[in-house]
């Protein structure tokens, strides 16, 4: 911002075009005004060599303006050089103020940036007389999203409360029937069923096939059915921590002399066939074999350890109140995670009910917050920037910032100031800077305008720009000279590229200038509003001599 300063503080003073050294690529337009749609020629100038290589841009628009032909290159022999003319038609079909931006020549390899231009597009009057007119309808009274939000957010919560209830009533109904079970062998106990699974088991060969997951799921469900019905707990239906903990209790209750290390391994091989099974875990052969070992020799230690005439009431009531306790910490870890689930899905339906209904920006704005609205109903403050003072109305007291302007002031400047809030990469940025003169001196603020702008290009890269100008007065009196439109900006932080809505507003008295720039981003509507109060809030102080 200090380079850029220093460019406009010059313009400021001097109010006059400078003229160097003739440029090796001249650029010309063949009127500074035109009716919109209408054709106007830009013209691009060089004198070469007659072996150099010439290369003129091409395009279908150069900013914001359309090509609407790109001639040939006139080519005119003087002495031992050439001079190459390049001409294109250009349009807009949009009122306002354009400016045709820098435009790259290459000769013999090297780019050579070409002057930018203006360009004012004028609207076409109506003739009343031949062209019937009508009267403007009345606004139609609209209702604003904010007098139903709550209706819609009630109404998106029950839809998405009714559909959640809609798919858990169908699953309940409607669970899928276990398919039909093959007529298996009779066996006379739960340890003849268990050994002969696992004799079948390894006949599948399906570690060979390298279906280790199969092999692992079988192993465990061959360990558990046999627990299942020879101790009688929901083996299969329990995690393995559930398992070893029912299995514990059972032990006790039947007072069965199962050592630690028989938990021990049978935990060990359950462990490892979760890890197979929801890890994608691998075990190597050996540790596959002493998994199958080990899962047959717990079957068989348990086996001899169950009491041969156990007492059936006292064991059928200790299973009784070990399947219910077990049941119902399920039952309760199914229906908390139920209950997330639905709420989960309740928020993100009613998210997006909302956000389909009265828009995401409303939603933002008024439900998950926006930085830039709170700015705008955040406690204002009023101040005095410069000397000679303006004053402002401002969401945030504006910052003094220093710069080389300051430091490098031409003898008829008197004092020069400037104060921010925020920066270009922001959502909301604001300028305000006055210079004092030491004697009466000319401005013309629509030339300071023209600079900023093309201070803007050189800097920080702003393309498509487009500008319109006018008179601009407030609800305080003051006048001016204001400039606002759009440019195009890449943002440092993010390489994004981000469209920026600008006002530019020149301030001239006797003996000072003032300038005061807003920009924010886009189609923000919050922001308007507060460029909006700022502007109008706009007025000189006056000081006593």
């Amino acid at each position: 911002m200090t380079k850029i300063k220093i460019y406009i503080l010059l313009s400021l003073l001097t109010s006059v075009a400078v003229f160097g050294q003739q440029k090796q690529v001249q650029a010309s337009i063949d009127s500074t005004s035109i009716k919109i749609g209408s054709q106007f020629n830009l013209t691009l100038k060089t004198v070469v060599d007659t072996t150099a290589k010439v290369n003129f841009p091409e395009g279908k628009t150069f900013g914001l303006l359309e090509v609407l032909e790109s001639y040939p290159v006139d080519t005119v022999r003087k002495d031992a050089r050439y001079e190459l003319v390049k001409k294109y038609g250009l349009t807009q079909f949009d009122t306002g103020r354009y400016i045709i931006p820098p435009l790259p020549v290459v000769i013999n390899n090297q780019n050579i940036q070409t002057d930018s231009l203006v360009i004012e597009v004028a609207g076409v009057e109506v003739d009343t007389v031949k062209q019937q007119m009508f009267d403007i309808k009345p606004v139609a009274t609209a209702d604003k999203p904010g007098n139903n939000l709550w209706l819609y957010i009630v109404i998106g919560i029950l839809a998405a409360a009714a559909i959640a209830f809609g798919i858990w009533w169908y699953l309940k109904k409607y669970k899928r029937k276990p398919k039909a079970v093959k007529e298996e062998p009779v066996y006379t106990s739960p340890i003849e069923k268990a050994t002969t699974q696992l004799k079948l088991l390894e006949k599948k060969a399906l570690l060979e096939k390298g279906a280790v997951k199969d092999y692992y799921s079988e192993l465990t469900d061959i360990a558990r059915t046999y627990i299942e019905e020879a101790i009688h707990i929901p083996a299969m239906e329990s995690t393995t921590s559930e398992l070893i903990e029912g299995m514990r209790i059972a032990v006790l209750r039947k007072k069965m002399s199962l050592s630690q290390e028989t938990f021990e391994q049978l935990e060990k091989v359950l462990r490892t066939a979760d890890m197979v099974k929801f890890a994608k875990s691998k075990p190597l052969d050996f540790e596959i074999a002493e998994d199958r070992n080990r899962i047959e020799k717990t079957i068989v230690v348990i086996d001899k350890s169950i009491p041969v005439e156990p007492d059936e009431e006292e064991d059928d009531e200790g299973q009784a109140q070990l399947w219910l306790e077990m049941q119902r910490k399920k039952k309760r870890r199914k229906k908390i995670n139920t209950i997330i689930g639905i709420a989960a899905f309740v928020v993100l339906f009613a998210v997006v009910f909302i956000a389909s209904t009265v828009g995401f920006s409303y939603l933002k704005d008024n439900i998950i917050g926006h930085p830039v609205k709170e700015l705008l109903e955040g406690e204002w403050v009023t101040s005095e920037y410069g000397e000679p003072p303006i004053k402002l109305e401002t969401p945030k007291v504006l910052v003094r910032v220093k710069d080389e302007a300051q430091q490098h002031m031409p003898e008829h400047v008197k004092a020069y100031s400037k104060f921010a809030y925020g920066s270009l990469t922001d959502s909301f940025f604001i300028v305000a800077s006055s210079t004092a003169f030491k004697e009466p001196i000319q401005v013309d603020a629509e030339n300071v305008i023209n600079n900023e702008l093309a201070a803007y290009e050189k800097e920080y890269g702003a393309k498509d720009i487009f500008l319109k100008t006018e008179e601009f007065s407030n609800e305080g009196g003051m006048n001016g000279k204001r400039a606002y439109g759009t440019m195009t900006i890449k943002n440092p932080a993010t390489e994004n590229v981000e469209k920026l809505y600008y006002n530019i507003m020149v301030f001239v008295r006797q003996d000072a200038a003032h300038e005061v720039i807003i920009f924010h981003k886009d189609g923000d509507k919050d922001a308007e509003k507060i460029a909006e109060r700022i502007m109008n809030s706009i007025a000189f102080v006056q000081v006593s001599k």
